[in-house]
């Protein structure tokens, strides 16, 4: 591994399965560290509290003050943030974060990898937002502001992968990962 570790961020709309493929990117890369997002939402009952550190409103907005943030943002009515990363030595930093927060990292961190998530289709995304347990209002406020998400993230994104199979949709993810550490480590020569 390089001393300059990857930033790859991982973005979509709720309900693509950002949250799934972060886990199983963890568990079948060594060398990716991911970075756990703050946020003021409730807990959902399908979430055990390791997705996210569900916090007060309060201490989040002190935490903006503190300039404790990578990125923040308001989504909602909700706010979500990343932490400055703390990673491991000889690790990449996986983020798995809203669209919004991309462009204030891509501000931060212009050589970050941004890969948008989707789902096969617009009918999957729903059911798959039922399924987890979202209140209606929710479901309908998410799928309301999906179209403006996809057309923001497929101008951020470097790689656009489709999850409709966990282990396909991953695999694509480590391969890309892959192709960036090797040429991280055998630049192409200047002329």
């Amino acid at each position: 591994m390089s001393a300059e570790p990857l930033v790859v961020v991982l973005i979509g709309p709720g309900g693509v399965g950002k949250g799934t493929i972060a886990r199983k990117l963890v568990e079948r890369d060594g060398h990716l560290w991911l970075s756990r997002s703050w946020t003021t939402r409730p807990r959902r009952s399908t979430e055990d509290g390791s997705e996210y550190h569900f916090v007060e409103r309060t201490q989040f907005e002190s935490a903006i003050d503190e300039d404790q943030f990578l990125e923040w943002a308001e989504f909602h009515g909700n706010l979500y943030g990343t932490p400055t990363p703390q990673a491991p030595e000889d690790s990449d930093v996986l983020l798995e974060i809203e669209v919004q927060g991309a462009e204030q990292i891509l501000q931060k961190t212009p050589d970050a990898v941004v890969i948008l998530i989707l789902a096969p289709s617009m009918a999957d995304l729903e059911e798959r937002l039922r399924s987890r347990g979202d209140q209606e209002d929710h479901v309908a406020m998410r799928l309301s502001s999906t179209p403006r998400e996809l057309a923001k993230g497929r101008e951020l994104a470097s790689y656009v992968v489709v999850n409709d199979e966990l282990e396909r949709a991953s695999g694509e993810i480590i391969s890309i990962l892959e192709g960036l550490r090797l040429r991280r480590r055998n630049p192409p020569e200047k002329d």
